[in-house]
This record gives C-alpha cells, sequence and structure tokens, in this order.
C-alpha cells in the first residue's frame, strides 16, 4: 500500500488517488489519477495500473496478480478489475460518493458469470484518507477565493 501511495504524489491537480499491481511478490504496474492531466474520465489510477500490467504480461487477463489501490473503487474501475480477471483487490479509503466495493455499491458480491477478487478492505487507511483531505480543503479554499 505505501507504493500506491507513493502514487498520489503524481496526481498534479487531481484526486490523489494511486494503484499499483502485484504479481509474484513484484510490482509490475503503477497508476495514479490522470483525468485532469490527460483530459480523460477513464483516467483513472485503476485504469492506468491494469493497462500498464496487461502490456507487461502480455495478457488481459490478470489473474493471479493482485491490485492496491488507496481508495475504494468506483464502479467503472471495480468492473474493469473483474473483466482483467484480478484475483485479489486491497484498498486503503472507503468512498462514502462512489464506492462499488460496499460504500455506495457492492459489484463484487460473488457472481456466477464472472468471479469477484478477494477483498481487503481498510488497509492503511489514515495514511490514504489523510491526501485526499488535503486536496478537497485546497479545493475548497480555491473556490471560496473566487
Amino acid at each position: 500500500m505505501k507504493a500506491a501511495l507513493e502514487q498520489t504524489q503524481l496526481c498534479q491537480g487531481d484526486v490523489p488517488v494511486g494503484a499499483i499491481i502485484v504479481h509474484d511478490d513484484t510490482i509490475i504496474a503503477t497508476g495514479y489519477n490522470q483525468r485532469e492531466a490527460l483530459n480523460d474520465p477513464l483516467g483513472h489510477a485503476e485504469l492506468g495500473a491494469i493497462r500498464a500490467a496487461s502490456i507487461k504480461l502480455g495478457s488481459w487477463r490478470l489473474g493471479g496478480c493482485a491490485i492496491f489501490c488507496t481508495l475504494e473503487p468506483c464502479p467503472m474501475c471495480a468492473e474493469a478489475i473483474i473483466q482483467s480477471r484480478l484475483q485479489l483487490l486491497v484498498f486503503g479509503a472507503y468512498d462514502p460518493v462512489a464506492g462499488a466495493a460496499g460504500s455506495v455499491f457492492n459489484l463484487f458480491a460473488k457472481r456466477k458469470a464472472l468471479p469477484a477478487p478477494d477483498i481487503l478492505a481498510g488497509i492503511m487507511e489514515e495514511e490514504c484518507v489523510e491526501p485526499l483531505k488535503q486536496f478537497f480543503k485546497e479545493q475548497r479554499q480555491r473556490a471560496n477565493k473566487q
């Protein structure tokens, strides 16, 4: 999770969310939110990490891999995690606005068509919440100055 947290520092002007993918105890891919930098609504940390891991392994099927995210995945990222067959999802902060691992939605409920990953939630939660709090505090301050 520490490596995923490091990715949040790369989010320039975007919600600080980081993700890494691990295979055989080795980080094979990283990602961070880049929606603002790329002007891309698909520029989520999880999607970037999944794309990079697929390229690294030469397959869109990422069975045997784990994804570590600083924030509970949104519905779009949750479905991408399921579709890519990731085996384990580990996340830090819960997302009361768009969390799709139980906070608002639960897209990971055991399914018949596609396997859902195992989930570990609230890992290093305090450390993962802090960059988010700071970001939104700064956003509110900027909005109040305008």
